[in-house]
């Protein structure tokens, strides 16, 4: 489960920075050299995905989404500099609780 969590998280970063290398280059007006790194983080995003165990790749990518939620916020919060209100922190939590149903449900072989 720990090597999981690793992955995810991992994998939300990576995403999280190629898609914020294209706001920069969208919204911010940042040179499009930007776009170089950021499509090589999304490259690196899905194959880190490809490393958790998981029997179907939806189940893992549905997982994925609380942590990529919970991440977002942090990233915001150390790169943007907005602190999450409590709404964020809720809405995170609910998120990660959903992570977790689909990650530990006890499922048939």
């Amino acid at each position: 489960m720990a090597r999981t969590a690793l992955v995810y998280l991992g994998a939300a970063l990576a995403e999280i920075g190629g898609c914020y290398a294209l706001w920069m280059v969208l919204r911010l007006g940042r040179s499009g050299w930007w776009l170089l790194p950021g499509l090589a983080s999304l490259a690196l995003f899905g194959a880190l995905l490809t490393l958790v165990e998981s029997s179907a790749a939806g189940r893992a990518f549905a997982a994925y989404g609380g942590v990529y939620i919970a991440a977002s916020l942090g990233w915001m919060w150390a790169v943007e500099g907005a602190r999450p209100d409590r709404w964020d922190m809720a809405g995170a939590a609910l998120c990660l609780a959903g992570a977790a149903v689909i990650l530990l449900a006890p499922r048939g072989a």
